[in-house]
């Protein structure tokens, strides 16, 4: 799952406000919209989500929700492009907010997003918390043991550091003997405490692996020199780049390339409409404009492709963890 960061009293102040740009979409690079183009300072949602109820779609959803009219969505709002926080300070945004209002219109709902903390979203949704996590997650099969997915992008692990003599990383190997950031929860979390054991074991130094409560704290862990290495998803990580006035760079290719899934409770009656809503969502052209509004294309800054389209129930062919 992709964050945010931040110059020092004159200059603190100014990385602060810089990097907490990162995740806030504060930037000023450009992103073409279907009206143009416009900058992440503006960006606010998709325009004209506007998606017809599906009837058929309609009279899956499982009853308790479906009297709330509501479709209570959990999201770590740290993770821009696909959802961070507003330049109201409250409002989540991003490629899974706006999704989450697509699908719900085609249930008969109205999306509700959450912004709560990514390790939290999974044993909230266990405890019926949630109707939907929409929040980056890497489909696994250690994951599909708690809650049900129903696939809708897909993306890799980036690794990012800093553009004035960061080190050149280009694979988990490279990892040896580096201070590496991630988010709490997170598949990169794990690789790079994966990696740590494969460095010593080779007798090689092993890896320092800083977790953080969100992506926002990675970066600024980064900025600061407290790390030498950010792990991110790829689209969040371009972004941070892309965002960083040229203090981050990407190094080395995308890892690990896997399904994002949208989770809810486990045999809970929402993964067949939440698979007929997307792809009546596919169906009408809403989901790829929302994907191009947010940069989630082949020559976007994350560098997709991160559509499918064939949005699946539990997929099998997943990582295990």
């Amino acid at each position: 799952m992709i964050t945010g960061t931040k110059r020092r009293l004159a200059v603190a102040v100014a990385v602060a406000m810089a990097t907490a740009g990162l995740a806030a979409g504060c930037g000023g690079s450009s992103s073409s919209t279907s009206g143009g183009t416009t900058t992440t300072a503006n960006l606010t949602a998709t325009p004209n989500i506007n998606v017809p109820v599906d009837k058929t779609v309609a009279d899956q959803v499982p009853s308790s929700v479906k009297s709330s009219g509501t479709l209570s969505v959990a999201a770590d709002a740290t993770y821009a492009p696909n959802e961070f926080i507003a330049s109201d300070g409250h409002t989540v945004i991003g490629m899974d907010a706006d999704l989450a209002k697509a699908l719900a219109q085609a249930m008969g709902l109205q999306a509700e997003v959450k912004n709560v903390t990514f390790d939290s979203i999974i044993p909230g949704l266990a405890a019926n918390k949630y109707d939907l996590g929409m929040s980056s997650f890497t489909v696994t099969k250690e994951r599909e043991k708690t809650v049900d997915f129903v696939s809708y992008a897909i993306a890799g692990t980036s690794f990012f550091v800093n553009a004035d003599g960061g080190p050149d990383v280009q694979s988990l190997a490279d990892l040896c003997g580096h201070k590496v950031a991630a988010e709490r929860g997170t598949t990169q979390a794990d690789d790079a405490t994966a990696q740590d054991k494969k460095c010593k074991a080779a007798g090689k130094p092993g890896v320092t692996v800083q977790v953080f409560p969100d992506e926002n704290a990675v970066n600024l862990a980064l900025s600061s020199g407290r790390a030498d290495v950010g792990m991110a998803d790829s689209p969040p990580a371009a972004y941070a780049v892309e965002q960083s006035n040229g203090q981050f760079k990407l190094s080395g290719k995308q890892y690990g390339t896997a399904l994002y899934g949208i989770a809810m409770p486990k045999n809970g009656g929402l993964a067949k409409p939440v698979q007929g809503a997307l792809k009546a969502v596919m169906a009408d052209g809403t989901y790829d404009r929302i994907f191009s509004y947010w940069g989630l294309v082949k020559k976007g800054p994350a560098g997709c492709p991160c559509t499918i389209t064939n949005p699946e129930i539990n997929p099998t062919n997943v990582p295990a963890s």
